[in-house]
Parts: C-alpha cells; sequence; structure tokens
C-alpha cells in the first residue's frame, strides 16, 4: 500500500504550470512538523537542526489550479497522497538525480490566504469555510495555531538516498 496523509504549511507560493498538453501541474513544498517532545525539540533548535522535514508536493488537473488558486505561503493545508520516485540526467554534471515527491489526490485548505487569479465564481463559500468546486471540498479553518508563520529558511536536498529493509 502507497498511501501518504500530511498536515503541513507551504514553504513559498505554489507553482503552477501546464504541460504541452495543457494539462496543469502545481508544486510546492509543505513544512510537516516532526511532532518532537519539547526536549527533543529544543535540543534540535540548540544544534541548528530542523525539527519538520519539507517533502515536495505534486497536484494535477483542476485541483492544481485550485490549490494555486487558494493555497500561498503559510497556508496550512492537509495532503492525502501517494509516495513517487523517480530519476534524471542533470544536464549540467551528467549525473543522475534521484526525487521524491507525494503526488496529491486530496488537498484540503485548511487555513489558506483567499488569494483570486481570475477564478472569481470557480468556487462557492458556504457558511462554515467550505469551497465548493467540480474539484471537490475545501475547508477553510480559523484560529488555527500559527507554529510555522512566515520565518521559512529553504532548506537543499542533500541529495542522500535511504533505503530500508523489513
Amino acid at each position: 500500500m502507497n498511501k501518504v496523509l500530511l498536515i503541513g504549511r507551504l514553504t513559498k507560493d505554489p507553482d503552477l504550470r501546464y504541460t504541452t498538453s495543457n494539462m496543469a501541474t502545481c508544486s510546492f513544498t509543505l513544512a510537516v512538523d516532526k511532532g518532537l517532545s519539547r526536549e527533543k525539540r529544543e535540543e534540535a533548535e540548540a544544534n541548528n537542526r530542523p525539527t519538520a522535514d519539507f517533502p515536495r508536493i505534486v497536484v494535477w488537473g483542476k485541483l492544481a489550479e485550485n490549490a494555486s488558486a487558494y493555497l500561498s505561503k503559510g497556508s496550512k493545508c492537509a495532503i492525502e497522497g501517494r509516495i513517487q520516485t523517480g530519476s534524471y540526467q542533470d544536464r549540467e554534471t551528467g549525473k543522475t538525480v534521484y526525487t521524491t515527491d507525494i503526488i496529491a489526490d486530496k488537498v484540503e485548505f485548511i487555513d489558506s490566504q483567499n488569494r483570486t487569479q481570475g477564478n472569481a465564481g470557480a468556487t462557492e463559500r458556504d457558511n462554515r469555510g467550505n469551497y465548493t468546486s467540480k474539484g471537490g471540498n475545501y475547508h477553510r479553518g480559523q484560529n488555527e495555531d500559527d507554529f510555522f508563520g512566515d520565518d521559512f529558511q529553504e532548506v537543499q536536498d542533500d541529495g542522500r538516498i535511504y533505503e530500508f529493509s523489513c
């Protein structure tokens, strides 16, 4: 079974692009708290180690357009999807680069900045803060904790590959 459920905040605005066949694709990095105890969190911070993981999320189709329209840096969302690994040749060095992405099947907007990019009327909001569109229901919560805030520092991939066996 390949199933991933994550809740976190966007580290920067989503990147919306279109394929040559005009299919929307949106990618962003999600800061997901590791859930460390207070003691472990303080130790990690004192040693300048991250207290969150930063998976890359990829969304396709109408859901990608909605994510781009309603999410922005700092927005909190829940992702349901699957892990996908891949590789490509770096054009400059010729080395193989390995990638791990989360392909999102569902995105729940827990607290978004209500951005609009020409999508007026594309969604409707009910009195509970739920957005309804052809892509599904999206919740915009209020008074959520603001653990990550806007003080993100982008973390670069160190290129390590982890192998696990049971």
